[in-house]
């Protein structure tokens, strides 16, 4: 296994992240070797590196990136797309009978509350 992607593992099987200064050792490298190996995971966008202490000194804390995943939910009322996404019309907005259309049934369907989203 090499070692970026070992360290990649240590990375992701801490769930809070791990500190650089305990990192190192436990790949048992120096310090040099594990700051260059941060640098290359963080060019490729797979880990963040934030100014944090443990134990009394300064270090970074190491976590995963995480994708955001595309949502949608806000193109969408019910099962309808909104018609403005990719539309190449040059009407009104306040004529557009689409528009108009998609407007209602957002309107129609049930908002839930935060209480409501919690409980599920």
């Amino acid at each position: 296994m090499e070692i970026e992607e070992k360290t990649l593992k240590i990375i992701r099987d801490s769930k809070d992240g791990v500190y650089q200064n305990e990192l190192w050792k436990l790949l048992e490298i120096d310090s040099r070797k594990c700051s260059r190996i941060l640098n290359k995971l963080i060019k490729a966008e797979l880990i963040s590196r934030e100014s944090s202490v443990n134990n009394g000194a300064s270090t970074y804390l190491i976590k995963v990136v995480t994708p955001e995943e595309e949502s949608f939910d806000l193109l969408l009322a019910g099962e309808m797309f909104s018609p403005c996404a990719g539309c190449r019309l040059a009407c009104q907005p306040e004529e557009c009978e689409l528009l108009s259309d998609w407007i209602s049934q957002l309107s129609a369907e049930p908002v839930e509350t935060e209480e409501e989203e919690e409980e599920e």
